[in-house]
């Protein structure tokens, strides 16, 4: 008979499994984007993600030493997520102006809206200081060149101008932000910022319009 027997007291036959470092960095930022989601990003702090976690607060400075390093891991997350989406989707796409086109703005918007409305509390909150700012314009420039490549096949002779690019991208924020708090569907969203796409590349062309081709262009709204 064991000592726990003779002692009447119950036994674990399950001990609680210490997690590995990985799998406790995937709860932790799981817990943190529900942080984000039922409360708020002004909620997220190192505190209460142990509370919520059930950790100390040690295990969470561990990993993220600061506030600003958990909304940059976050962030990097969500950065991460799209470009796979999208590179992936860009892979398997048509060569033409309309493929590509359609393929950013749905990559763009069905990422936000994915993560849901928290990402653009995040978001905003990158902007609180100069370290996070700074992260938030290298994966901004990265997205703005990966579109640039994809895109300039489509402009004869012309280049893209970088004020239209990080126009496109301003519109992508705006319009996918106001999808996923409800204000415009996400038919409407990806439909709006296709054509802004579609017509940032007209005028590299130096035409200034839509190509005849790419007018109503079917399907994009429903997707």
């Amino acid at each position: 008979m064991s000592s726990a027997e003779k002692t009447g007291q119950p036994t674990d036959p399950q001990p609680r499994r210490r997690l590995s470092r990985q799998d406790r960095h995937r709860q932790l930022l799981d817990v943190a984007w529900q942080i984000a989601r039922d409360e708020g990003t002004e909620a997220l702090t190192l505190g209460r993600l142990s509370e919520r976690a059930g950790v100390t607060k040690p295990v969470v400075y561990d990993h993220f030493e600061t506030r600003p390093g958990l909304l940059a891991a976050l962030y990097r997350e969500f950065d991460a997520r799209q470009t796979t989406v999208m590179d992936a989707a860009l892979a398997a796409s048509q060569p033409s102006l309309a493929d590509r086109a359609t393929v950013i703005a749905t990559s763009y918007v069905d990422c936000v809206l994915l993560q849901g409305r928290e990402i653009p509390g995040v978001i905003a909150a990158l902007a609180g200081s100069p370290e996070l700012e700074r992260i938030k314009r290298e994966y901004e420039a990265a997205f703005i060149e990966k579109c640039r490549i994809a895109l300039s096949p489509f402009t004869g002779a012309g280049t893209i101008a970088a004020a239209g690019l990080w126009a496109m991208l301003g519109a992508a924020e705006a319009l996918s932000y106001a999808a996923a708090s409800g204000d415009i569907t996400a038919s409407e969203a990806k439909k709006e910022l296709f054509e802004t796409i579609v017509a940032m590349v007209a005028r590299s062309m130096g035409g200034g319009t839509h190509p005849d081709h790419l007018r109503n262009t079917a399907g994009l709204a429903s997707r």
